[in-house]
């Protein structure tokens, strides 16, 4: 059975499985449901616990398999955890999974555990997660994106009986703290729990909140692309100097950029040649939300803008490699900060700018 991290509560309300497989790279939503599932085994007994991390080839499974099979004089119920960081059993893993997994249905007496990272698509199809799968239930948990985060707010401070002003000057302040915090959900979950502690239950207002929320974004590297090809100049903005200060590789950061415009070349020179975009997109194997904003910007960008932002790219390779171009800054962090700007500023144009009609604007960026 699969399930998301939201759908936990109510599956717990209607009973235990004796086995759970906790999948996903967020470490806070990881956690609240591996203890969502703690505390519901404790309320049905579950009185002791004993837990296994999987670390190197030459880990002992047989440990975790007798783990399963043997009790205390104090308890009749366990909890059997194994922890693998890596999301790689390996051989004997794979076997041994499969083992817990095919004793778990009708086992009531322990129930089993298995906590992993994100897994890619060809692991989940392996037998030993098939295996999981099968027999137990599997919470995917799921990061929370830059533009579900305002809702995940207002979610959580409504849980401490907290809330935004209504109206715009709400969705104002929603907006000011998922800045605040983008990138980094286990600070966001400590600064709503201060908010709780700094003021009572009921309406805050913007002032509250500005003065006690503390900027703690972390910025991924691979998320500024979506920022860029989004148009969120402001968030751009904010990621460059996220980054910069967190001591990010210029190399890393223009590669990822330079990336994009170089796979927007070679979808736009496949249309050119008359392959329909979807089919563009999946010859370049790019997919998810990147199709979706790869589809939105193409209309936007003439083959003249694309092959300009590609020389400019080269440019800014040899600023980051420590030589100087004609017309362009010194500073490598400068450098990149206007071939970002460059192509967030073309992926906002209206498409009726491109056919240069008349009263053509710029659209408003999508945040």
């Amino acid at each position: 059975m699969q399930l998301v991290a939201a759908q936990l509560t109510n599956h717990l309300a209607k009973g235990l499985r004796s086995l759970y497989t906790v999948h996903g790279d967020e470490p806070l939503l990881a956690q609240e449901a591996a203890d969502a599932i703690r505390t519901a085994a404790r309320a049905m007994g579950f009185s002791e616990r004993s837990s296994h991390t999987v670390a190197g080839a030459h880990f002992d499974w047989s440990e975790v398999l007798a783990a399963g099979g043997s009790l205390s004089l104090f308890a009749d119920r366990q909890i059997v955890e194994i922890r693998i960081p890596s999301g790689k059993p390996g051989k004997d893993g794979s076997i041994a999974i499969q083992q817990l997994a095919e004793r778990a249905p009708g086992n009531d007496s322990t129930l089993t555990l298995v906590i992993l990272p994100r897994l890619d698509k060809a692991t989940r199809a392996g037998a030993w997660f098939m295996a999981l799968e099968n027999a137990g239930v599997t919470i995917q948990v799921d990061p929370v994106e830059r533009a579900a985060l305002p809702q995940w707010i207002a979610q959580r401070l409504q849980r401490q009986g907290q809330r935004v002003t209504a109206g715009e000057e709400g969705q104002r302040t929603l907006q000011f703290f998922a800045d605040r915090v983008e990138g980094n959900l286990l600070a966001a979950h400590q600064e709503i729990q201060k908010l709780a502690l700094l003021f009572p239950e009921g309406e805050l207002g913007f002032e509250q909140v500005e003065s006690a929320v503390l900027n703690v974004a972390r910025y991924d590297v691979f998320k500024l692309s979506e920022a860029v090809l989004g148009g969120q100049p402001a968030r751009v903005q904010r990621m460059l100097d996220g980054l910069r200060a967190e001591g990010e590789a210029e190399v890393l950061v223009h590669y990822t950029l330079s990336e994009e415009i170089r796979a927007l070349k070679r979808v736009k020179d496949a249309m050119n040649a008359g392959r329909p975009l979807p089919m563009a997109l999946r010859e370049q194997r790019i997919w998810g939300l990147k199709e979706k904003l790869f589809e939105r910007v193409l209309p936007r960008l003439a083959d003249a803008d694309l092959s300009d932002m590609l020389q400019a790219a080269h440019q800014v390779d040899g600023i980051v490699k420590g030589l100087k171009q004609a017309d362009w800054p010194v500073s490598g962090w400068q450098a990149l900060h206007r071939l970002a700007m460059m192509l967030c500023r073309a992926c906002m144009a209206q498409p009726a700018a491109r056919a240069g009609g008349p009263g053509a604007t710029a659209a408003s960026p999508v945040y």
